[in-house]
Parts: C-alpha cells; structure tokens; sequence
C-alpha cells in the first residue's frame, strides 16, 4: 500500500488534514466563547498543545522516519508497523477533544516513546551519534508531554507550562539545528550561479549555548530579565547569520524562499520576544512569531519539499499552486504578527483573517499532495 510505504506519506497527509481542522475548531472556539469537552485545561491550552504535540510532531515524525531511512539505510516503520504509530498518534488527538485526558495522555506517551525507538534504533544500529541531538530532541518532546499530561492532571503544579512551552522550544530549538544544517546546502544546489555559503563556528556556538540558556531560563528560573537579553542575543547572531546567507537567486524558488522566510521569522520571534520585557509588547506576539510564521511555513515547505523528492518528481519544478499557497502564510504571519502591533484596536479581525490564510493554504497543500502521498513513486521505486 502506497500510503504506508514510507513515514512521510501517512504523517504529512494527517498534519495538513489537522493543520485545517483543528484551526477551523479554533476560528470557532475562540471567538464564540465555545466550550470544548475538556478535562483539566483550557481551551488556549488545547489549542497551544495540538499544534505542538498534535501538528507540529506529526510532521517531525514524517520527516524524521523518512531521513533515518536515508542516512541509515536501515528501514523505518511502514505497513502495519507504520499505521500503528499513526493510530497512537490519532487516537491522542480524540481523545484529547473528546476530554477523555488520561487516555490522550498514555497513547501521547506511547505514540512519542514508539516514535523515539523507530528514529533512534537505525541511528545506534548505524553509528550514525552525529544524529544523537534529534533523537534527545524527541525524548525531550516525550517527557515534556508527560509533564503536561501530569499537571492537568493536578500531579505536577507547574506541569502544563512545562509542557506547553517547553514543547515550543523544543521545537523551535530543532528547526534552528535542521535549518542550519539544510539551508545552506539546499541554497547552493537549488540556486543559479551560487555564492558559497558558510556555516561560522563561532555563530553555531553561540546560538547553541545561547538557546540553552534561554530554555532554562523560560522554564525554570522564569527570569524575564534574563530571558530578554538571551532573546535579544539570539535575534542578533541568527540575523547574522541568515544575512550571510542571503543570496537574489533564493527569492526565485518557492521551496528556497518559503524556508528562509521561515528562519527569519523565528529570529524575529526572539527580537519580539525581548520587546515584551524591553518595551511592554505582548509574549503572545513573539510565540506566534515563532508558531505561525516559523514553525508553519518552514513545516509546510519541508513537507513539500520532501513529498516531491521522495515520490519520485523534480523538486526544482514544484506545482505552481505552492507560490500562492506561501503567499497566504506570509500575509498570516503579518496578520497575526505586525497587524496586531500596529492597530491592535482591530486584533479581533486580525486573528480572524489570519486563521482564513492559515485554513486555505493548508487546504490547498492537502488538495495537491494527496494524490502524491497516497500513490506509487513516479519513478517506480519503492518508497
């Protein structure tokens, strides 16, 4: 079966099926004052956890199954196997709007403890320890889910926030490493007469070592003095680097641009992020710096991208629907993000007109990628 040969297919087709749902169920929540069957949390914090631990690992899972195939050359779930983790990962989601919050917890825990052995099997049976990072990238996604789990549970006091945005930033943190790793190389391949892009040792240090201290920081000594100038930091070395990286040949390319964008959202996010303590900015600003424009775009663009290569077609010549499907998420991340900063007397609309960009471009996503995703490579290759 086609739709269960590799990881990519099953996960990428439920994260853009998700990505319409569950923000549709949130354009009418929100504004409505709707009161979701839940148990323990919030309707905020259904919605913070879905697009974490819902969406945003669904296409980690994808992305990550079908690399470690790649690196490893060792195979990764698929058929029953496969479906078996998508199953974990749906039932999660059920049960979780359903309030049903012990059972989401435990298949969340199974689903991310499962995903932690299918990824990190290949990579020790390989020697593959350069990977170690996303694979205690994962784990830390499993335990910090728990905590959240635990604290709606009234276990754990501080347990939904740990979970919530320690789970942003775990996120975040792993699009900063893939995109340094990736960026560059995809530039110099995709990119017409390039200029040799470098990744400054010291840059890589200092973003790392500033992160941790940051995610320590948001988490456990909740020092918003300290996590302002950590943010303030990163802003500046992440800025640096992607202006090294800036080249006229990357706005040409859907895929290329797409990813860019993305990075420099999250940099912004951290620029943002230091204004709520600097100049008195909403946090709120800054997380979906991060969420919408960071994690949404550059999640969008793997999958596209990926997709493409991976059934067997040209990554250099994407379906012409992804330039306006980009578009959409760009004008999102204005809406959600500047619009709100400059005329927040209108921040109802905004969110509104946001989440519409946010339906229709992954709508659209689906729509082409289905065919893709649920039919044999092109090629004739197995995959």
């Amino acid at each position: 079966m086609p739709l269960l040969a590799l990881g990519f297919r099953p996960f990428f087709l439920i994260a853009g099926i998700f990505a319409v749902l569950a923000i549709a169920l949130w354009a009418v929540v929100y504004p409505a004052h709707v009161v979701l069957p839940l148990q323990g949390i919030s309707s905020f914090q259904w919605h913070a956890h879905e697009m974490i631990y819902g969406y945003s690992v669904a296409v980690i899972s994808g992305f990550l199954l079908t690399a470690v195939y790649n690196w490893t050359g060792i195979q990764t779930p698929r058929d029953w196997a496969l479906a078996t983790l998508v199953a974990l990962w749906l039932v999660g989601r059920v049960a979780l709007a359903c309030g049903l919050l012990l059972v989401a917890g435990v298949f969340d825990a199974l689903f991310l403890a499962s995903l932690c052995v299918a990824v990190g099997r290949p990579l020790i049976q390989a020697k593959q320890w350069k990977q170690m990072a996303i694979l205690g990238k994962l784990i830390f996604l499993l335990v910090l889910n728990c905590l959240f789990y635990l604290g709606a549970l009234g276990v754990v006091e501080q347990g939904i926030y740990w979970g919530i945005y320690g789970g942003l930033y775990v996120v975040v943190g792993l699009i900063m490493m893939m995109g340094r790793r990736l960026l560059p190389f995809f530039i110099e391949r995709g990119v017409e007469n390039p200029k040799p892009v470098y990744n400054s040792q010291w840059v890589d240090i200092a973003s790392l070592i500033l992160f941790v201290i940051f995610f320590v920081s948001e988490l456990m000594a909740r020092s918003q003095a300290l996590s302002a100038y950590v943010a303030l930091l990163l802003f500046i070395v992440n800025a640096f680097r992607l202006l090294r990286w800036n080249q006229p040949g990357i706005w040409q390319k859907p895929l290329l641009w797409s990813l860019y964008f993305s990075l420099w959202c999250i940099a912004l996010g951290f620029l943002l992020f230091s204004g709520s303590y600097f100049w008195g900015l909403s946090k709120y600003v800054a997380i979906h710096a991060f969420a919408y424009g960071g994690i949404g775009t550059i999640t969008l663009a793997m999958m596209a991208r990926v997709s493409l290569g991976h059934t067997g077609r040209m990554i250099g010549s994407p379906p012409a629907a992804l330039m306006p499907t980009f578009g959409l998420l760009f004008a999102g991340t204005l809406l959600r993000v500047a619009c709100p900063l400059l005329l927040p007397q209108h921040y109802a609309l905004w969110m509104m007109l946001s989440q519409l960009c946010w339906i229709v471009a992954f709508t659209i996503f689906t729509v082409i990628y289905f065919p893709m995703l649920t039919r044999p490579r092109v090629d004739g290759k197995d995959g």
